[in-house]
């Protein structure tokens, strides 16, 4: 019975290691975690800080460029509907790309109109909106976070 409970010991000895071990390398990986988040943050951070207005202005007219070519294709898709899904698939490829670096697409349409953010073209008469009211984009905005 002596030898049972010697081996019994050393088994609850063995697991409580193993134990500690686990536990150990949870603490460094939720450390390695944190200082991941927070390199991260600190990139974006410096992205935005130094990011050239003239590059993310040429990058949305492009986006701008693309996302009007879609809608076109889109509307005479006989026959090209493999190539189409091409597209779209790139088009929310480069709107993820530059959503993870802090740049978001600003919809205005529906809005109230802001001149501190917006710039008319043109004016429609309607009833169906209130006054005031975004009715449709020539080019989107953006906003860059950090």
């Amino acid at each position: 019975s002596d030898g049972g409970e010697t081996e019994m010991q050393q088994e609850v000895q063995a697991l409580k290691q193993e134990r500690d071990s686990l536990y150990d390398r949870l603490l460094r990986k939720q450390a390695e975690f944190e200082n991941y988040k927070k390199r991260v943050q600190r990139e974006k951070t410096e992205f935005v800080q130094f990011a050239s207005p003239d590059l993310i202005r040429e990058l949305v007219s492009v986006l701008d460029s693309f996302e009007l070519a879609l809608r076109n294709a889109l509307s005479e898709s006989e026959g090209n509907e493999d190539l189409l899904s091409g597209f779209e698939l790139i088009y929310k490829q480069l709107q993820d790309t530059l959503g993870r670096i802090g740049l978001k697409a600003i919809d205005a349409t529906g809005q109230k109109f802001d001149p501190s953010f917006h710039q008319a073209i043109a004016t429609v008469a309607t009833a169906d909106l209130e006054e005031n009211t975004v009715v449709e984009e020539c080019e989107k905005d953006i906003c860059l976070t950090a």
